[in-house]
């Protein structure tokens, strides 16, 4: 791909970003107003995280069921279909009486706005191999954008107007965003013929034979789980008897840690120069350090709100970087399967984040703030575990192969009925059964 026309997919990628910050705000912003739907409908504040688990299940079905269609549809259409739907689905939303009908309202919407997905495979066909790292990180902002920045406008909206009024702005959002796609995105064709019910099979197939995808699948599951752990606790964290503040200072909390989303960009460069595996260290251990750092938020008072800015700080930052790593490393896996291989991938993350809501909030139920921190330090735990024994399975090294005996000479003269000695040689290896050795000759 020239210069040129990767400069002439800049617009593209940026009105892309932007799609996906609105899409990706649907999942985040009903973290910051569950206390207000739970005194809106009059429900605990425990049940009314449903409404979060759900709309994160439904985004790991929608990633399963519809993200393999972006390697067979056209890419417009479907994205432009895809939020016409997610905005009819949040103005349900809004209009719900009781719990039932939000939770199944909140699941619809989670698996219509599966644009980001989609999006980050679109792109990653726009620009050379080299920007990829540079090009996904410019996504994921756009996509932390829209997380972060929905919590903090949710919450505050919500104070003000009540629980319904997020979900109509986001409605309100998805809507312009499909009609600028409609009008700006360029006419691609699709990369793929596959009928669906194979577009279905091939994230399972790619998973039992990719253990590059299972492994960047496990690395950003467990993380992702321990971020949506914390962001599904501290509202009620903050509006719980240790704090007694409003749902606004949840929207606030996200509005500070706005400023990580800088950090994506950089994470792209080093993954391209370093390689995702270095990246996904020091996001462990930044994750790590996060959550010896929030289990001070429990103290209550100053040093609590600044335990909870910092610990969130170093949360956000190690996850956001840690995805760039791992979408990088499974974009290298194949050209024409990206959408497929992303299916898989962001299925599996968010069924990890589903499981890491549902548990924070049973944490923080028996355990308190403690119990959320807990739980985020024994899912790093359990990737760093994985990471490490990767890096220490050094494969025994093979024996060097004899050297092929030189041809025979032709028997002397008079010599033709002596019998000819066989030498024996050892069979070698494969190749792929050794590592790089070298010998002095």
């Amino acid at each position: 791909m020239t210069d040129h026309n990767s400069r002439q997919a800049t617009p593209a990628i940026a009105l892309l970003a932007f799609a996906c910050g609105v899409a990706v705000g649907n999942v985040y912003f009903p973290q910051a107003i569950g206390p207000l739907v739970a005194s809106g409908l009059g429900v605990s504040p425990d049940a009314a995280t449903t409404v979060v688990t759900a709309t994160q299940f439904g985004y790991a079905a929608g990633i399963y069921l519809l993200v393999p269609l972006g390697d067979r549809l056209r890419p417009r259409r479907l994205l432009v279909t895809l939020l016409a739907l997610t905005g009819l689905g949040l103005l349900a939303a809004s209009s719900a009486r009781a719990l039932l009908p939000l939770v199944v309202a909140s699941a619809l919407v989670g698996a219509v706005t599966v644009i980001a997905p989609l999006a980050g495979a679109l792109a990653a066909g726009l620009v050379p191999a080299e920007r990829r790292g540079v090009v996904s990180g410019t996504l994921l902002s756009g996509s932390l954008a829209g997380m972060l920045l929905s919590r903090a406008v949710g919450g505050a909206l919500g104070d003000w107007l009540g629980w319904r009024a997020p979900y109509v702005l986001a409605a309100a959002l998805s809507f312009t965003v499909a009609a600028l796609l409609a009008r700006m995105l360029p006419t691609l064709p699709p990369s793929a013929r596959a009928p669906y019910p194979a577009l279905l099979a091939a994230p399972l197939r790619l998973l039992r034979t990719e253990p590059e995808l299972r492994r960047s699948c496990l690395y950003q599951a467990t993380v992702f789980a321990g971020f949506c752990a914390v962001w599904t606790s501290v509202a009620l964290l903050l509006t719980g008897p240790v704090y007694g503040m409003s749902a606004k200072a949840a929207g606030l909390l996200a509005l500070v840690n706005a400023a990580t989303m800088l950090c994506t960009p950089v994470a792209g460069r080093l993954v391209d120069r370093r390689g995702p595996d270095r990246i996904n260290l020091v996001c462990f251990l930044v994750v790590g350090a996060s959550a010896v750092v929030l289990a001070f938020g429990g103290l209550g008072g100053v040093p609590g709100l600044t335990a909870l800015v910092v610990g969130t700080l170093l949360l956000d930052v190690g996850m956001q970087s840690g995805m760039v790593a791992n979408t990088v490393r499974i974009y290298g896996l194949g050209t024409d399967v990206r959408s497929r291989l992303n299916t898989a991938y962001m299925t599996c993350v968010y069924l990890g984040g589903t499981a890491g809501s549902w548990l924070g909030a049973r944490a923080y139920g028996r355990f308190g703030w403690t119990g959320v921190c807990a739980l985020v330090a024994t899912l790093t735990a359990v990737a760093v575990a994985r990471h490490v024994s990767r890096r220490n399975a050094v494969p025994v090294p093979c024996a060097p192969t004899p050297p092929v005996p030189a041809p025979a000479p032709a028997p002397a003269e008079g010599t033709a009925n002596l019998p000819m000695l066989r030498t024996k040689t050892k069979r070698s290896s494969t190749l792929s059964d050794c590592i790089p050795f070298t010998y002095d000759r």
